[in-house]
């Protein structure tokens, strides 16, 4: 019994939201996947920019799935809890050895011959052949750094393969300590090597371009610039009807559009309002539905907006409340200051480098955006914009 109900929840559980979107839950990209695909394949390093929630993790993780060469092994390290540089060789090493070794004597053999100035140490969980930790220390004055950055080289070299290092949340090593010093370390390394192509990306879209978009940087110029655009409608409606139909339910396509302009396209709020709608409904959608499920969400994230405001300062939120209300461009313009109490053009440049920095905007040239759409509901509808 416990088995089938396991087996029903699988089949009823049509979308997929909070982690990468795999399999028959992953729609559309298919230009974006296509690129990718020949670039990992072809030996072109790439870097992959958006803002959050617009399916970057989803979309590495469905092309290195489709890859499936021999001579190919994907390596995909998520650098997001790395504080540090230490941090960042530890998770680095731990990654290239665990994913390109099937067995437990290759991990060990691996590090110490790849390894020679540390002594590796493995830390196993309840699961030895998935689950270990590796810990090591070395004098700074030792070359250890090089040689873990150049690990996956030499693997590559010894196994006759070649490696795509995916290094998601990449945009952390711009919080280490003197990061254009390691910049230059990784680059200096990595540009020479001829069997291993990286995939960076990152959630802080305007962190991702300071490191690979601007030539003082060492990453300017290190690979393909790919900047994702959000899924159409076009796409997704057909997407969600289906997954409405395969588990005994409908929604009109003009309904699942409106899932789609309430969450403005971004690929994880579209599942997201999905699913709260398919739960919500017995069998046929309605827009009530719809209404009542926009509204669950708002509730259910009225805390961290609500946190989030907090930490606004009153030009802040005036400057958000123009964007809400519309206004995308010319926010210098007087009648625009004087409306949102904005002050003077010199207090919407700082503004706006502020909010940039606390990556709840997103700039594309002239044009000014949210980058969570859910929040500019949530805004538009409390008492302060009356």
């Amino acid at each position: 019994m416990h088995t089938e109900n396991i087996e029903y929840m699988a089949i009823e559980n049509p979308f997929v939201f909070g982690k990468a979107a795999e399999g028959t839950y992953f729609t559309d990209k298919t230009e974006d996947a296509k690129r990718l695909h020949a670039n990992l394949t072809h030996g072109i390093n790439t870097i992959i920019i958006s803002p959050r929630r617009w399916g970057k993790t989803s979309l590495v993780k469905k092309v290195i799935a489709d890859i499936n060469r021999p001579d190919i092994k994907p390596v995909f390290i998520d650098i997001f809890q790395c504080k540090s540089e230490y941090e960042f060789y530890h998770a680095f090493a731990s990654a290239v050895i665990k994913q390109t070794s099937s067995r437990l004597d290759e991990w060990v053999e691996t590090a110490k011959n790849f390894l020679s100035n540390i002594s590796p140490k493995f830390s196993f969980g309840s699961d030895p052949m998935n689950d270990f930790s590796l810990s090591f220390e070395w004098n700074p004055k030792d070359d250890t750094e090089t040689d873990i950055l150049q690990l996956p080289e030499k693997i590559a070299q010894k196994k006759d393969i070649h490696l795509v290092i995916c290094l998601a949340e990449f945009q952390q090593i711009a919080d280490f300590d003197d990061t254009l010093k390691f910049q230059k370390k990784l680059r200096s390394v990595w540009q020479h090597q001829q069997n291993v192509t990286y995939c960076m990306f990152g959630s802080k879209k305007h962190l991702m371009e300071n490191i690979f978009n601007d030539k003082a940087n060492p990453f300017y110029k290190f690979g393909d610039m790919m900047f994702l655009k959000k899924i159409p409608t076009e796409e997704w409606v057909p997407f969600i009807c289906a997954k409405f139909q395969e588990t005994g339910k409908k929604i009109s396509p003009e309904l699942a559009s409106k899932i789609c302009e309430a969450t403005e396209n971004l690929s994880s709020y579209v599942q997201h309002l999905a699913w709260v709608v398919w739960y919500k409904t017995d069998k046929v959608v309605t827009n009530k539905d719809v209404t009542a499920a926009i509204d669950d969400l708002l509730e259910q994230n009225k805390v961290f907006f609500q946190r989030e405001v907090e930490q606004l300062s009153e030009l802040q939120l005036n400057f958000l409340r123009a964007l809400a209300n519309g206004v995308t461009t010319g926010f210098s313009r007087k009648d625009v200051i004087k409306k949102y109490r904005l002050e003077s053009s010199a207090n919407v440049q700082s503004v706006k480098k502020a909010l940039l920095k606390k990556d709840l905007i997103n700039v594309d040239g002239q044009e000014i955006s949210f980058n969570d759409s859910l929040f500019k509901q949530w805004l538009k509808r409390q008492t302060f914009y009356d």
